[in-house]
C-alpha cells in the first residue's frame, strides 16, 4: 500500500487531493528532461514515433545547426551548410543532456500541439486569435502598434514550429547565454576556439531578448493591465497568450505554464488559473477547451484563491506547507 502525505491539519479535502494530484504531476515534470535526453540521443528512428519528442529533436538540431553554420562563416569555410552539417548532429547530442534546454524545447511543443488542437476543436486561429484582433484594430496606436508586432512574430512562429524549427534569438536571455556556453565548451575539442568566439560575439550583439515573441508576448499582456483577465480565456485569448497570461497571473515560469496544460497536469492547471482569481465556473470553460473530457469536481469551487497560490508556493520552494 502507497501511503498518502499527511496534509495539515486545517487543510479541506479539496486542498488535499489537489495538492497531492500537483506533487504527483510535478514528479513526472522532473522525469520529462532525462527522458527526452536519453530518446534524442539514442539513433532508433522507432522511438520517435510521438510527435512531441520528434518536434523537441528537429528544434535542437535546428539550433545546433544555426550556430555551427555562423561558425563556419567566421572560419572562412567554403561551405558553412555542410560544415555544419557535418557537426550538427553531435553537437544535438551534447544537447540531449543539457536539461534546461529540452525543457523549453518541450513546453514550445506542448504550446503547438495546444494551437493546433483549439484550430481543430474550437476554429481558434493560431495566430489572429479574437483577442489580438481586438488589440490591433485599437483606437490606442501604441496598443495596435504592439499587436501588430506580436502578430508578425506569433506568425513566424506557428511557420517555424510547422518546420520543428527555432531561431535561436528567441531563446530566453539567461537560456540563450547558457546555450552559447555549452556550444563553445562542446567545440573546444576542435580547436576552433577564434571562430566560435567571434561568432558568438556576433550572436550576443545581434540578440534583443525584448523584441522575441516571448517578450512582446509578455508586455501586450502586461498593458492589457486589469484586462488581464480576458487573456486567460483561452478561446478569446489563443493558446500563445493565454500561456503569457498564465504565467504573468501566477507568477510561474512560461515554460512550467506551458506545461501546465498538458494532460499529466491538470492539478497545476485548476490551481493556477483559482491562484489567479477566475472563478470555478471560468476554469470549467477554460477546461472544456483544453480538457474537453475533463469535468472539475464540484468541491473545487470551495477552494480559495489564496489558498490555491499557497500550494503552487509551496511546490516551488518544495515543502508541503
Amino acid at each position: 500500500m502507497i501511503d498518502r502525505p499527511v496534509s495539515p491539519p486545517d487543510e479541506a479535502p479539496v486542498e488535499a487531493l489537489l495538492r497531492e494530484a500537483l506533487e504527483q504531476g510535478d514528479a513526472v515534470l522532473d522525469t520529462v528532461a532525462p527522458i527526452l535526453g536519453h530518446l534524442l540521443a539514442n539513433d532508433d528512428d522507432t522511438l520517435f514515433s510521438d510527435a512531441i519528442v520528434a518536434r523537441v529533436r528537429g528544434i535542437v538540431l535546428h539550433i545546433a545547426w544555426q550556430l555551427l553554420v555562423k561558425q563556419g562563416e567566421s572560419a572562412g569555410a567554403e561551405d558553412p551548410d555542410a560544415f555544419a552539417r557535418e557537426h550538427r548532429d553531435a553537437l544535438a547530442a551534447s544537447f540531449a543532456g543539457y536539461p534546461a534546454l529540452l525543457t523549453h524545447c518541450h513546453a514550445l511543443a506542448v504550446e503547438w500541439d495546444l494551437a493546433v488542437r483549439l484550430e481543430q476543436l474550437g476554429a481558434i486561429d493560431p495566430v489572429l486569435s479574437p483577442l489580438l484582433q481586438a488589440l490591433v484594430s485599437s483606437d490606442d496606436e501604441d496598443t495596435a502598434a504592439s499587436a501588430m508586432t506580436v502578430l508578425a512574430s506569433q506568425a513566424r512562429f506557428i511557420q517555424h514550429q510547422r518546420r520543428m524549427e527555432l531561431p535561436v534569438h528567441e531563446l530566453p536571455g539567461e537560456l540563450f547565454h547558457e546555450v552559447l556556453v555549452h556550444w563553445r565548451n562542446h567545440m573546444e575539442d576542435f580547436q576552433m576556439g577564434s571562430a566560435v568566439a567571434a561568432a558568438e560575439r556576433q550572436l550576443r550583439a545581434s540578440f534583443d531578448e525584448s523584441g522575441g515573441r516571448l517578450g512582446l508576448l509578455s508586455r501586450l499582456v502586461s498593458g492589457i493591465g486589469s484586462g488581464v483577465m480576458a487573456a486567460l480565456s483561452i478561446h478569446h485569448a489563443g493558446a500563445a497568450a493565454f500561456i503569457s497570461a498564465l504565467a504573468l497571473a501566477s507568477d510561474q515560469d512560461r515554460d512550467i505554464a506551458a506545461l501546465s496544460t498538458n494532460e499529466g497536469q491538470m492539478a497545476r492547471l485548476a490551481l493556477t488559473l483559482r491562484a489567479a482569481g477566475m472563478e470555478a465556473k471560468a476554469i470549467e470553460e477554460q477546461f472544456f477547451h483544453i480538457h474537453p473530457d475533463v469535468t472539475l469536481p464540484d468541491v473545487f469551487s470551495l477552494l480559495r484563491a489564496e489558498r490555491a497560490a499557497a500550494i503552487l508556493a509551496a511546490r516551488y520552494r518544495g515543502t508541503a506547507g
